[in-house]
């Protein structure tokens, strides 16, 4: 078998790391591992098992690393070039693209297979979530959540900011008479997370088939059936109304997506948005009002913001 493996590496800042993640999962990648130090020092601060944390890896002034893992064929050099042009265009969408050099170097399967895996610890979230990797081991507390995650099979780990507050938003607007959309799924966290948190019924929706099958392989690592995985958008695939629709993405897609969103919220309903860099602040709120949304909560996290609107 063949364990040679084409390493990409992205060298950019923090704030574009969840645009750099959707870019390489466009592109077929079969695996991906993000060296953020601000998560890091996050993890630091906020969990208690590390056998043993070393602090020479932090450097808060350094560029954030992205690696994606391809096998080589005939589609490679072309999914290289996409990288390329994305990551140079992130400025045109507000983004700081930090160095923003994109290199690939050949690696052996033996060289890189887990090391990543050190990177992930559980973590508490919110109030009650927890995610947990699913080869880690951890003793749950009596009023916890527990959220198994395979975190390297797509974008969605709960430790970014965006991530974070939306799991909070969860937590204090899902009920057992929840129905809650969730916008662009990823890894599934946030449709598993509500569906754990006792929404009636939670469906996550995504256009990246390789999001589906992992958000899917994710549910099934979680003992629940109140939740749905579909691949499509979702003004296609989804069918009635939801209390709450959730959308961790970009700002920009926010605010193409509302006047469509409201479409599928019930009166009274929440619209949690996040994924919004904090320049793009003021210009998602005035979409959201503009559309009849009252807002309810504005949670800033660094650079990013989470809105939660009422409809």
């Amino acid at each position: 078998m063949n364990k040679d493996w084409i390493e990409v590496t992205i060298i950019t800042s923090s704030e574009a790391v969840e645009a750099v993640s959707a870019m390489l999962y466009n592109t077929g990648v079969e695996g991906v591992s993000i060296l953020d130090p601000l998560d890091l020092i996050y993890r630091r601060d906020h969990t208690t098992d590390w056998d043993y944390f070393d602090e020479t890896i932090i450097d808060t002034n350094s560029e954030v690393v992205i690696k994606g893992y391809y096998k080589e064929d005939n589609n490679f050099d072309k999914h290289l070039e996409e990288i390329k042009a994305g990551v140079s265009n992130l400025p045109k969408f507000g983004l700081d693209k930090g160095v923003g050099s994109v290199n690939a170097a050949k690696v052996n399967e033996e060289d890189w297979e887990n090391n990543w895996k050190k990177y992930y610890k559980p973590i508490k979230v919110g109030e009650k979530v927890v995610i947990k990797p699913i080869w880690e081991k951890y003793d749950k507390k009596p009023d916890e959540i527990i959220v198994e995650l395979d975190p390297g099979m797509a974008f969605g780990t709960g430790s970014h900011e965006t991530t974070r507050m939306c799991i909070k938003a969860l937590e204090k607007h899902v009920n057992k008479d929840s129905v809650v959309f969730d916008i662009g799924t990823g890894s599934g966290i946030l449709s598993i997370a509500a569906a754990k948190l006792g929404a009636k019924n939670t469906i996550g929706v995504d256009l990246d088939p390789v999001a589906v099958d992992s958000a899917r392989q994710n549910v099934s690592y979680n003992d629940i059936s109140n939740i749905e995985i579909l691949y499509g958008d979702l003004m296609e695939v989804v069918k009635g109304k939801a209390s709450i629709v959730i959308a961790n993405i970009m700002a920009d897609i926010i605010i193409f997506l509302t006047d469509q969103v409201k479409e599928f919220i019930a009166c009274g309903g929440y619209f949690i948005s996040s994924g919004i860099i904090l320049s793009k602040k003021d210009e998602v709120i005035t979409k959201l009002t503009q559309c009849g949304f009252k807002i309810e909560e504005i949670n800033i996290e660094g650079e990013w913001v989470c809105i939660v609107a009422k409809l």
